[in-house]
């Protein structure tokens, strides 16, 4: 049951980086583009806890791609709140 619901979580994951790329596709803005990275970040962190479950299990590499995309995350946000075009 852990291994499904793990899964529909990294389905979750790439169907919001989709809707993100659609986003960018339709804005060209820069924040959808790196958001959507972001959530393939998360998925490929996701999908590699459910790929290298063992009795060693070093989830260092988990941890680092989900911190890369919350960094990403942060840094759009606060890229775009200081942009010189925005609002």
């Amino acid at each position: 049951m852990v291994n499904f619901m793990s899964g529909m979580v990294t389905a979750g994951y790439l169907v919001a980086a989709l809707f993100f790329l659609r986003f960018w596709r339709r804005t060209g803005d820069n924040l959808f583009s790196i958001f959507a990275v972001s959530f393939l970040l998360f998925a490929a962190g996701q999908a590699s806890v459910l790929a290298f479950v063992g009795p060693h299990d070093d989830s260092t590499w988990t941890f680092l791609l989900r911190l890369a995309g919350f960094v990403l995350l942060i840094v759009a946000i606060v890229k775009k709140n200081f942009s010189k075009t925005a609002g």
